[in-house]
């Protein structure tokens, strides 16, 4: 496994194949046995360190940390680059082994799974929502987000079904259904990454910089897209971001620096836009 660093150094999106997206999500096995005392709880850490190197030259990626993220909540983490935000979600997402702790999701303690049993996690039970989209090139929209179902043993024809209900519940209409990811804009193409992530229904979504790659409007769009997620599926978030408006979209914010959380705000429920927006980078809608 590389270093830290962003989920799409795992999977480059310019040159990722159908196998290597496949063998990432999973199989189509589901794990046996789940942690009955996490079972109020979306993502558990407790005690975790991930070091890089060995010896003296050895770089604390994360730093003894400590997270309970209840079930439906909206967890917005903060940052600057290489304070370890990616490397924790890495860690949540069974992508990365902790050096130390435990790493507790949906129930499941990862370091009592085979490599087999973490994809097969991965596939139905989190969703994932990529800066830089990661959509097959060459599918249509429509197959894009159809896919995990048909690989969970789902038939075409209702594979389509589903992936229709959902890409008309993020915003995208059948109008752009079989058109090719590089014939949308940026937002079009991150609410089909994120109609993707939620068509096998996760319980836990996992969204390593979303707005990232857009202008400001386009991003507020799909932050706006995430909290109704929550608030009317109840679908638990987990959001990294530099952002400080985006951060608002959660219930919480936490702050690393330097691997270790330094900061974390109230659990009440902020006001999106109460704070001054950022710019966020990218092309428009």
């Amino acid at each position: 496994m590389p270093a830290a660093g962003p989920w799409t150094s795992e999977i480059p999106a310019a040159h990722i194949s159908v196998g290597e997206l496949m063998a990432f999500f999973g199989r189509k096995q589901i794990p046996a046995a789940a942690d009955p005392s996490a079972r109020d709880f979306a993502v558990v850490l407790h005690g975790v360190t991930k070091l890089y190197g060995v010896g003296a030259a050895a770089v604390k990626a994360v730093a003894n940390v400590d997270l309970r993220v209840p079930n439906g909540e909206f967890l917005s983490i903060m940052g600057p680059s290489g304070c370890g935000k990616s490397t924790l979600l890495n860690l949540i997402a069974g992508l990365d082994d902790a050096s130390s702790g435990r790493v507790v999701v949906a129930g499941y303690d990862l370091a009592r799974l085979s490599d087999d049993a973490r994809s097969d996690l991965r596939l139905q039970r989190i969703g994932f929502v990529f800066q830089g989209f990661n959509l097959f090139p060459s599918f249509t929209v429509e197959e894009n987000v159809a896919w995990p179902l048909e690989f969970l043993g789902c038939r075409w024809y209702l594979a389509r079904e589903r992936a229709g209900t959902m890409l008309n519940q993020v915003g995208v209409t059948p109008g752009s259904w079989r058109r090719r990811p590089a014939e949308l804009s940026g937002g079009e193409q991150q609410r089909v990454a994120i109609a993707r992530a939620l068509v096998t229904e996760p319980q836990l979504l996992l969204a390593d910089e979303p707005t990232g790659n857009l202008d400001s409007h386009t991003g507020q769009a799909i932050l706006d897209l995430l909290r109704r997620l929550n608030t009317e599926r109840g679908v638990t978030i987990v959001m990294v971001t530099h952002n400080t408006f985006a951060a608002t979209y959660g219930h919480r914010t936490i702050e690393l620096r330097d691997g270790l959380i330094t900061h974390e705000t109230p659990s009440n429920r902020r006001e999106p836009g109460s704070v001054r927006v950022l710019p966020l980078r990218g092309g428009g809608e």
